[in-house]
């Protein structure tokens, strides 16, 4: 890291209480944080690449990225229970948590360390997952009895997909155009609709596309790359793996002897390359094309839980 804000920034969090900020081009941490509680769900740069936002047991922290300091600078809580996910509006006006108190809230955050909580979507069921659509109006929500639900921050409205029985939405997420929605679920299966409309005034149509078992157990996380042609899966069965969007296909599977559950994943800029998170406490840096190793992220003491990363401003 360079200490500007259009810096590659790597993050990565593990039960060992420390948030890494990592060189991601050498392999070297160029700085630790002290995070208060053991286990981090979900990691998230701000836009401005400023802030760093890290989800936990009843507290939502946020970190100066280019601080030496190693202790948060805000904190967010007065949260019951766990926060599973976490993520920002593209302008950073307002940021969302979604928790096992069966909520998703939409915070603003523009009063710096003010707490203002500016709505809350209540469900039967805790989150587990939430990802905000770029059109910055609908955010995605899966919940541990395995409905997906679809929040029109802007009014309100709310709608349903249960994608399989007695299955939960471990993760989701919307690819960078707009025009896909993916799942995964705690039996290894992924599911793929198209999203039509959505635009101000039209109402949105999710249409069923791909169903597939991406892994013999456990699905973690599904993440589809910035330019819309693969999405990667991770899971409990020690790989990620990477399929083509046009035809779900299996475009290749990375695997590593040492690895273990694979709890996170993020593309490079370039949709060539996938950093991973391990419970061997090592993050990866993969080559899709090659699906090999091209750089590891060695310094966790205990399991690597989530990670975020952000290239280069072009």
């Amino acid at each position: 890291m360079d200490g500007k804000n259009d810096s590659v920034i790597l993050a990565t969090t593990s039960y060992d209480f420390d948030i890494k900020i990592w060189h991601a081009h050498n392999g070297e941490c160029a700085r630790t944080f002290s995070h208060p509680e053991c286990q981090t769900n979900a990691l998230a740069i701000s836009p401005d690449r400023f802030l760093l936002g890290a989800a936990s047991y009843q507290h939502v922290r946020m970190y100066d990225i280019n601080s030496n300091t190693p202790n948060h600078l805000i904190s967010y809580d007065g949260i019951s229970k766990n926060v599973t996910a976490l993520g920002f509006q593209e302008d950073g006006k307002w940021m969302y948590t979604g928790g096992e108190d069966c909520t998703a809230k939409i915070w603003d955050i523009r009063g710096a360390r003010s707490l203002v909580v500016a709505r809350i979507f209540q469900i039967d069921s805790p989150v587990l997952c939430a990802t905000l659509h770029p059109n910055q109006a609908q955010l995605y929500i899966g919940d541990q009895s395995g409905i997906i639900h679809i929040w029109d921050v802007k009014t309100k409205h709310s709608e349903q997909l249960i994608p399989e029985v007695e299955a939960s939405i471990q993760h989701l997420d919307v690819s960078s155009d707009g025009k896909m929605l993916a799942a995964v679920t705690n039996k290894g299966s992924a599911y793929v609709w198209r999203l039509d409309g959505g635009a101000t005034g039209v109402p949105q149509k999710i249409v069923p596309v791909h169903k597939m078992v991406v892994h013999p157990t456990y699905a973690l996380k599904v993440r589809f790359s910035p330019d819309c042609s693969t999405m990667v899966t991770t899971s409990a069965d020690r790989t990620a793996k990477v399929w083509h969007t046009g035809d779900f296909s299996l475009m290749a599977t990375l695997t590593d002897p040492q690895q273990k559950w694979v709890w996170d994943a993020a593309y490079s800029g370039d949709s060539q390359y996938i950093f991973t998170g391990s419970s061997d406490y090592v993050a990866r840096l993969w080559s899709i094309k090659t699906a090999s190793v091209k750089r590891r992220y060695q310094g966790h003491r205990k399991v690597i839980t989530a990670l975020s990363f952000k290239d280069r401003i072009v």
